[in-house]
């Protein structure tokens, strides 16, 4: 089957458009098999009729010429005798019989042949065109099959609960679209174990670390605590600190993976904006510079505090992984036809371009090699560009990172534009907070 299919159409054809050239070359070579046979039975016919009509023929000319000699009429009483002139007329009436038997046999035949293949040009034409209709319709469950694969797939992986589901008879297809929801169903419930496994795990060891704070502030805090003490305090203090702020990055990359329960209307600028002055202390005191070339509008739809959390996150990166005192950072946001934009740009260490897709995976820190000596609040978890790319995904964008010549990255965030039916949500004044 892939074989002929190969033969009869292209490579770069569909497979509907392979399945119909494969239908209409077999109707065509089935037709013109049909009709050659058909010429060939009426011509072996024709020509069998032919030479009975032409020894009946012979055979009645010598009758008729023997009859004519004997023929004899009386006219005054005397016998006539036919001349010869008259039987040459005769005979040549019976040739001319004969040559209209000739040429009715061959305009019999080429009648046949050209309106035979006008017939058979005809029919194909609709045979192609009705192989066409039963194609697509016989590719239909296939076609649904695909759709659902692409949309499972542009949802990067929040959309597993999605089924086929198709119905019909227990056939190859439906094995085929059976076989795809089995698999779905098991991948579905691995995603969902892990994402619970995840917050379950940062909620349940949440309550450790707020109470340990508490005995740490209680116990720095309380009169006559020694200088020890209170060293020993903050430091306890900076460690519950740096661990709450790991299991608050776990908590946000597992929500930013499941589906959005509601959206709104959100302006990244509006939110660039929020961020830059909450950020504006610790920019200055890394003595890093913001820059803002364009603020242009990016009205998008989704969730305002995981899109604060975005923005908030490649700010944060930009600030941490930069260099120290003469450093800066721009911000950029816009929108291109259905798609708005957010752009960050740092200066920082020199990022090798195989580098950037691994500063997107959870855990992943390229500054432990190039600015070993950050500790503390200054070194990172490897989770801020990961949950970046995950609240970019859960609202349908993409997040990528380009590395600059002299240092640094250029990290943009595209998401889709809002659109006029996403004006009847109605726009919150702040975003949540967790």
């Amino acid at each position: 089957m892939k074989t002929a299919l190969a033969r009869v159409a292209p490579r770069n054809w569909t497979i509907r458009a392979r399945l119909t050239a494969l239908y209409g070359g077999v109707f065509v070579l089935a037709g013109t098999l049909l009709l050659g046979s058909t010429y060939l039975l009426v011509q072996q016919r024709l020509e069998n009729q032919a030479g009975t009509y032409g020894a009946q023929g012979a055979a009645g000319l010598q009758r008729n010429d023997a009859l004519a000699q004997s023929l004899l009429r009386v006219q005054n009483g005397r016998p006539l005798t036919l001349t010869g002139d008259q039987l040459a007329e005769l005979r040549k009436l019976s040739a001319n019989v004969l040559a209209a038997q000739e040429a009715y046999r061959r305009d019999t035949l080429e009648s046949l042949l050209t309106q035979g293949a006008l017939a058979l040009g005809g029919v194909t034409v609709i045979a192609v065109a009705l192989g066409w209709v039963l194609a697509g319709r016989g590719l239909r469950p296939v076609h649904r099959i695909t759709e659902t694969a692409r949309r499972i797939a542009d949802s990067a992986g929040r959309g597993l609960h999605e089924r086929i589901a198709l119905a019909g008879p227990r056939d190859e297809i439906k094995q085929l679209a059976d076989t795809f929801d089995a698999m779905l169903e098991r991948l579905d419930r691995s995603f969902d174990g892990q994402r619970r496994f995840i917050a379950s795990a940062s909620h349940e060891m949440r309550t450790p670390l707020a109470i340990n704070r508490a005995l740490i502030e209680v116990s720095v805090t309380r009169p006559g605590a020694s200088p020890d003490t209170r060293t020993l305090g903050e430091s306890l203090l900076q460690v519950n600190a740096r661990h709450e702020r790991l299991i608050d990055g776990l908590l946000t990359l597992a929500d930013s993976e499941n589906d959005l329960t509601g959206r709104h209307p959100v302006d990244l600028s509006d939110v660039v904006r929020t961020v830059l002055a909450e950020t504006a202390d610790t920019a200055g005191e890394a003595g890093v510079t913001v820059r803002l070339p364009r603020l242009g509008p990016a009205p998008a739809t989704g969730d305002p505090y995981l899109l604060e959390r975005l923005v908030h996150n490649l700010v944060e990166n930009a600030v941490r992984h930069n260099v120290r005192h003469g450093g800066w950072l721009a911000v950029r946001t816009g929108s291109s036809g259905d798609r708005v934009w957010l752009e960050v740009t740092n200066t920082g260490p020199v990022v090798h371009r195989y580098e950037t897709e691994a500063i997107f995976e959870p855990f992943r820190r390229l500054g432990d090699r190039r600015a070993p000596s950050r500790t503390g609040k200054d070194r990172g978890f490897g989770l801020g560009l990961s949950i970046v790319r995950a609240i970019a995904g859960a609202h349908g964008g993409h997040a990528r990172a380009e590395p600059r010549p002299d240092g640094g990255l250029t990290v943009t965030v595209t998401l889709p534009a809002r659109t006029p039916e996403d004006q009847a949500f109605p726009e919150p004044a702040h975003p949540r907070r967790a």
